[in-house]
Parts: C-alpha cells; sequence; structure tokens
C-alpha cells in the first residue's frame, strides 16, 4: 500500500501545475524557463500587432421584477483581426442597468516586439453589476484555459508549454517584476461600466494607451 501511495504522489506531482513560491513549475520546467528560452514564444509575441475592437454587448431585455430592474444582456468576445467574426458568446443577467466589464491586461516592452509598438494580450475576465461584489461577477474566460481569441498565437508551442503560458499570466498577475525580466512591462486590471439600454451595442475597444472603453452606437 505504501509503495502504491508513493507511486501516485510522484505520478501527480509530475503531470499537475503548481504554484510555489510566486513561481510556477510544469515537470521540472518553470515559466521562466519558458519566457527566457523558448525562441518560438518570443517570435509569437513579437508579431502581435495593435488590435482596435475586442467585444461587445447589447441588451436583450429589461424587466422589473419585485420592484427590481434587471438587466439581460449578450456579450460578444470578437476574434483579432475581424470584427465580425465571434469566438465567445455568453448572456448574463444583471441586478439594475449598470454593468461592470473586468478585463486583465497584459503589456509587452517595446523591445518585444518587432517594430518597437507596445502590443498587449486582453484576458476578459467577468461581468457584475453595480450591486455585486467584483469577486460574486459572473466569469467570462475561466482562468487557466487558453482564450479562443488567441488560439493560434502559440500555435506553435507543445500543449504543455501552452498551458504553463496562460495558466502563468493568470497566477502571476501580481508579480509584474519576475515577468518584466521577460520582456512583459506590467500586467493589470482593467474594469470599465455603462448603464445599459436597449437599442444600443457597446463596443469594446482599446485605446493608444492600453485603455479598454466603451463605444457607444445603435443596434441598427
Amino acid at each position: 500500500m505504501k509503495r502504491i501511495f508513493t507511486f501516485i504522489t510522484t505520478t501527480l506531482a509530475l503531470a499537475v501545475l503548481a504554484l510555489v513560491g510566486g513561481t510556477l513549475f510544469y515537470g521540472t520546467k518553470t515559466v521562466h524557463d519558458l519566457l527566457g528560452d523558448n525562441q518560438k514564444l518570443k517570435a509569437a509575441i513579437s508579431t502581435l500587432v495593435h488590435e482596435d475592437q475586442i467585444g461587445f454587448a447589447k441588451v436583450l431585455r429589461q424587466e422589473t421584477r419585485d420592484d427590481q430592474l434587471y438587466t439581460t444582456l449578450r456579450f460578444v468576445e470578437t476574434a483579432r483581426g475581424d470584427m465580425l467574426k465571434k469566438v465567445l458568446e455568453k448572456e448574463y443577467e444583471i441586478e439594475g442597468d449598470i454593468v461592470h466589464f473586468d478585463t486583465l491586461v497584459v503589456t509587452f516592452s517595446d523591445q518585444a516586439v518587432m517594430d518597437g509598438q507596445a502590443r498587449s494580450l486582453y484576458l476578459w475576465r467577468r461581468v457584475y453589476g453595480e450591486n455585486q461584489k467584483p469577486s460574486e461577477g459572473f466569469p467570462i474566460e475561466t482562468p487557466g484555459t487558453s482564450p479562443e481569441r488567441y488560439a493560434g498565437l502559440l500555435r506553435e508551442l507543445r500543449l504543455p508549454e501552452r498551458q504553463m503560458f496562460w495558466e502563468a499570466i493568470w497566477n502571476l498577475a501580481n508579480d509584474p517584476e519576475a515577468l518584466r525580466d521577460h520582456g512583459i512591462k506590467a500586467i493589470y486590471g482593467n474594469a470599465v461600466y455603462k448603464r445599459l439600454r436597449p437599442g444600443l451595442i457597446y463596443v469594446f475597444k482599446i485605446g493608444t494607451d492600453g485603455q479598454v472603453y466603451p463605444e457607444t452606437v445603435l443596434d441598427m
């Protein structure tokens, strides 16, 4: 029994990602090894292009129940370079009409991209209402998973390395100095909110400063 237990625990230790002392391990390789030594990853990051639109939201209906207004909305994440292609689509019911949209922004240094211009990754986190705690918000992307929006970015990497990269982005968000050594300038949250109304589309765009903002247009 003791030998079986030892075998199981050893197997799990090699197969499962673990966060130890702020460094993410996959087997014996760390995310710092991946970011520092992997030329394919560096090449993928260097070819990031500036993005403008990263998604949109629209109100499906608003109704009052027990003297409380509820807003049902559809949130859509669009593909890189193709604002008409949907890579994620979800519906949420929010208490009230003021809705917060939360993203995690990963900004790379000028040296990490070919033309010397800053580029970023934008990972949608959650949606929540004015009367909700952010921690009780509804998830958009699932932490630790590979966002469909960036499905082609790391296609040259082996699957364990792709998983390590995205897991590290989520888990090391509070350790920007460690990642800055590997070409990442900053990792920070960006939450914006709007009072939503039917008949409008709220298009989320990226400013030149890396900030997310909603642009309101008519739903034609």
